[in-house]
């Protein structure tokens, strides 16, 4: 036992809580409708962009890898380089995948009007219905997460594993229905240790 031991089960315990309670709280339909749209994304020749600030920018780097990960290409547009040419990268029959807790991060705005103009399908990943966020978005993907874990439920922590558990959830949902093999995961992922007991299991 330890004197930290009361802090690291509490937070592991909002950690916890938070993953439970978006099961019952994600909206399956929402869901659905995403998982359709990344299935589409590979044949039809175009990819995911991902986009967020501060922990929700590392997050969005996570889900980009996920994807391609799965077969779904995706690529992260930094918030920074995006007013400075990095829109760019955004063309006709796109995703983009936004992520704000608040749902109003003008960095993150910042990114709606090139996507409208252009004709790219806009996730918008946040919690706040009353975000410009959530009603600019072709799809509010509202997952929620109850509490942070410093003392004050400020910091984006909790939060974040809750987004990247759902969005896990989306993925590899997709590897289950898009004819994904072991074969396709070692091209992919030849090297470390998955690469090598993937060689081992041929």
């Amino acid at each position: 036992m330890s004197k930290y031991d009361a802090s690291i089960d509490d937070i592991l315990d909002i950690e916890i809580n938070n993953i439970s309670a978006v099961k019952k709280s994600l909206c399956r339909e929402t869901a659905a409708r995403v998982i359709d749209l990344m299935l589409t994304v590979k044949p039809s020749g175009h990819k995911v962009i991902t986009a967020g600030c501060g922990t929700s920018g590392i997050l969005a780097e996570r889900v980009a890898h996920s994807l391609c990960v799965v077969e779904v290409p995706a690529t992260f547009c930094a918030p920074g380089n995006s007013i400075h040419g990095g829109m760019g990268v955004i063309q006709k029959g796109d995703v983009m995948a936004l992520f704000s807790k608040g749902g109003n991060t003008p960095e993150i705005l910042n990114y709606i009007p090139c996507c409208k103009a252009k004709g790219a399908t806009i996730i918008g990943v946040t919690q706040n219905d009353d975000s410009a966020l959530a009603r600019q978005a072709d799809i509010y993907f509202k997952i929620v997460a109850e509490h942070e874990c410093d003392p004050w439920d400020m910091c984006a922590s909790a939060s974040c594993n809750t987004i990247a558990a759902v969005w896990d959830a989306v993925a590899f949902t997709v590897m289950r229905h898009n004819g994904y093999t072991k074969a396709d995961l070692l091209l992919t992922h030849p090297g470390g240790k998955v690469g090598e007991l993937l060689r081992e299991s041929r």
